[in-house]
């Protein structure tokens, strides 16, 4: 840098800083007329942006023309401003923009001192131009990555709330009526509305991700890890259980369990004891995704593994250790029970005779010492069928 830039510098930042005031006024009227967001006061008050622009306006100046700093550290008062607007939630773009504003409006402040000055010193303050944007960029530049680091941290602080208040929700605390108010406004969905809670489990080297599956057929959705289980709270509002079956059976996230659809967040630590009846209900890795209420028997029967296995004994134990005549003889039953006892559409449908079906059927009464008219029979052969599918 020559002397006489030098020279010219100072003289120009001295001469704006002389009043700075009216400098301060110009920058904030461009930035109002250039942004509404800015002109509204909302959410960064006027008052705000005008302190802001003047403690600039005097640390850029000083630091192009070299003069000693008065208010404060150029790198400090960047990153205080870029963190500053990322908590107030203005957005980066709006932020930057008033930085270009502000450096426009201070380089056409810069010529007017040069009107009517030698051709020779014009000429110097157009090459003083490329030092002032280097200047602005420097400012914007710290600003930007303060702003970004801050965004992230408050990120993960809402991140960590929402997460707390979703576990709160799940541990049985949404009866306190203000938890439950905390979590909605946190997680930015009512208090009452209709909702599903669903269990997945999770494979650790492949996490389900089914939010943006979900949220693309307009299913808002949150979902936390919960040791080897992943939760999420779904919000159906007029979406039937079957469409949010279907979004996880298509994304094919893993064996998941549904809860029924309820009304209030504070039910949500019931729907998670729901939802894990019904994945209990289904074979680890199976990959299947299963709705309560279309499980119901199931759940009934995982509930108590012993009285399930004394049940099993009671009515199949001894079809099932006939050797290979056992399937046969099991897939009979569990047709003959679905056609509510019917030996002619039990033919139909696995291709033989009647008579073969009434023989099975009569060999089934023997083995079991049920006989095929009695209504408790037929009641606990289909509980045991129901059984022996399940896993133990």
């Amino acid at each position: 840098m020559t002397e006489g830039e030098l020279e010219l510098r100072r003289h120009l930042a001295r001469t704006l800083l002389s009043d700075v005031d009216t400098l301060t006024g110009r920058v904030v009227s461009d930035i109002c007329v250039h942004s509404p967001v800015y002109a509204s006061g909302r959410p960064v008050a006027l008052s705000d942006l005008r302190a802001i622009c003047r403690d600039n306006l005097v640390l850029a100046l000083e630091e192009f023309g070299g003069l000693p700093v008065s208010v404060g550290d150029f790198t400090t008062a960047a990153t205080e401003t870029g963190r500053r607007r990322a908590r107030q939630g203005m957005p980066l773009d709006t932020v930057l923009m008033a930085y270009r504003r502000g450096g426009r409006v201070l380089w056409q402040a810069m010529t007017e001192p040069l009107r009517g000055r030698p051709a020779a010193e014009q000429d110097l303050g157009l090459e003083v131009a490329g030092a002032l944007w280097e200047t602005i960029d420097r400012f914007s530049t710290v600003m930007s990555d303060a702003y970004c680091l801050a965004q992230l941290e408050l990120n993960h602080r809402q991140n960590s709330r929402r997460g707390a208040l979703f576990e709160a929700l799940l541990e049985g605390r949404g009866s306190d009526p203000a938890i439950s108010a905390a979590a909605a406004t946190a997680l930015g969905v009512p208090v009452r509305d209709r909702f599903a809670v669903v269990v997945i489990a999770q494979d650790p080297s492949a996490p389900p991700a089914p939010e943006s599956a979900l949220q693309a057929v307009g299913l808002w959705s949150f979902w936390r890890p919960r040791g080897e289980r992943y939760a999420g709270i779904v919000r159906l509002g007029p979406a039937e259980p079957a469409e949010l079956t279907a979004v996880l059976r298509g994304e094919v996230v893993g064996t998941a369990g549904i809860s029924p659809p309820f009304q209030e967040l504070a039910h949500a630590d019931t729907a998670l004891r729901l939802a894990e009846r019904s994945l209990r209900t289904l074979w680890p890795g199976s990959k299947e995704v299963a709705e309560l209420d279309d499980r119901l028997v199931e759940a009934v029967l995982t509930g108590d593994p012993e009285i399930t296995d004394r049940l099993f004994a009671r009515y199949l134990n001894r079809i099932h250790d006939c050797g290979s005549d056992s399937p046969v003889l099991l897939e009979t039953l569990r047709i003959w029970l679905d056609t509510g006892g019917s030996a002619s559409r039990t033919a139909e449908q696995l291709y033989c005779h009647r008579n073969t079906i009434l023989n099975r059927m009569t060999r089934i009464s023997e083995l079991t010492g049920w006989s095929m008219d009695s209504g408790e029979a037929r009641l606990g052969w289909a509980l045991a069928l129901r059984a022996a599918r399940l896993p133990r």
